[in-house]
């Protein structure tokens, strides 16, 4: 893919940022995920590219848009494309940490089609690649975490979701001496912040969304980490969605099977304050600054981008 693209689709996140962070602390959920949405959408039409969502907002009878098989863009260069407009709706509602706008793309035909369930996850940065697996006990993952980095165990932080299912998990992780924080959503973003050491993050562990797994290997392939995952169906439906769609339940997924290229872009732009990306700032005189990641796989290309947006000269988000 053209290395052009990769700031088009820092327009697309930071557009889907700011109508999103308009609903910021408002309760309202749903209104925050439909504006960004709606941003991502439009901004997507403007762009040189015959993209197809392969990881989206649902499937076309659930989602108004951005859906999965819909078609993206105005150009002829087909692409796989992974959307998350919001990762973090009760975050935003609620005013919280870490919540981000994000886009993947690579060439057709190399983007896993991660359906809708849960997938068991462990991510790390580039320090600790190759270090860790899956099947491994998570006492191990840690203690080859710690020996990658440099670290005394008691040093290590593991970043989990919040949820009664990772109750034993959290448990164990306290027994080996480590340190735990704990996310109420978005782990897109907690992924990403293992590879950057002053994000103080070591390991991802547990389960989350598989799709929001595609997304962040994405990104991992673009710094030098690793994401491993296994797709956890808990209804013969879904067990039946992971063999329509061509995945496979049960088996350790790799970086290759997740992403089989290494021509890939990554773009997120923070809603709300992260330890990585701060959140949208509205200014006086109708301006706002956002602040995005994007990155190149086939380069290794990091860019960290302050924007100042003047918004009366951008009524649709959709303006240079």
């Amino acid at each position: 893919m053209d290395r052009e693209l990769a700031l088009e689709f820092a327009r697309v996140t930071e557009a889907a940022a700011l109508a999103a962070a308009r609903w910021l602390g408002t309760g309202k959920k749903n209104e925050a995920d439909n504006a960004a949405t709606t941003a991502m959408r439009a901004v997507f039409d403007t762009i040189d590219i015959d993209g197809t969502v392969v990881i989206g907002e649902g499937e076309m009878d659930e989602a108004p848009m951005l859906y999965i098989g819909e078609k993206l863009g105005r150009g002829t260069g087909a692409v796989d494309v992974a959307v998350d407009p919001l990762e973090g709706t009760n975050i935003v509602a609620k005013g919280l940490w870490n919540a981000i706008t994000v886009v993947a793309v690579s060439p057709s035909g190399t983007m896993l089609h991660a359906p809708d369930m849960y997938m068991e996850k462990i991510a790390v940065g580039p320090l600790a690649r190759g270090r860790v697996h899956l099947d491994a006990p998570v006492e191990e993952n840690l203690r080859a975490v710690a020996a990658a980095t440099g670290k005394d165990i008691r040093d290590v932080v593991a970043v989990l979701l919040d949820r009664p299912r990772h109750a034993e998990l959290i448990e164990r992780i306290r027994r080996a001496g480590a340190r735990i924080q704990l996310i109420p959503d978005g782990d897109v973003a907690a992924a990403v912040n293992t590879a950057f050491p002053e994000t103080g993050v070591d390991i991802l562990l547990g389960s989350g969304g598989a799709p929001e797994g595609v997304l962040a290997a994405a990104a991992l392939k673009c710094l030098g980490g690793e994401l491993q995952g296994r797709l956890l169906p808990q209804t013969p439906e879904e067990e039946a969605r992971c063999v329509q769609m061509g995945s496979h339940a049960g088996t350790v997924l790799t970086m290759q099977d997740l992403l089989r290229t290494d021509d890939a872009i990554f773009a997120a732009t923070g809603v709300t304050n992260g330890e990585l990306l701060r959140g949208v700032r509205f200014l006086p005189g109708d301006q706002a600054v956002t602040h995005t990641l994007v990155m190149r796989a086939s380069s290794g290309t990091v860019r960290l981008i302050e924007t100042h947006h003047r918004l009366l000269t951008k009524p649709n988000l959709i303006m240079v």
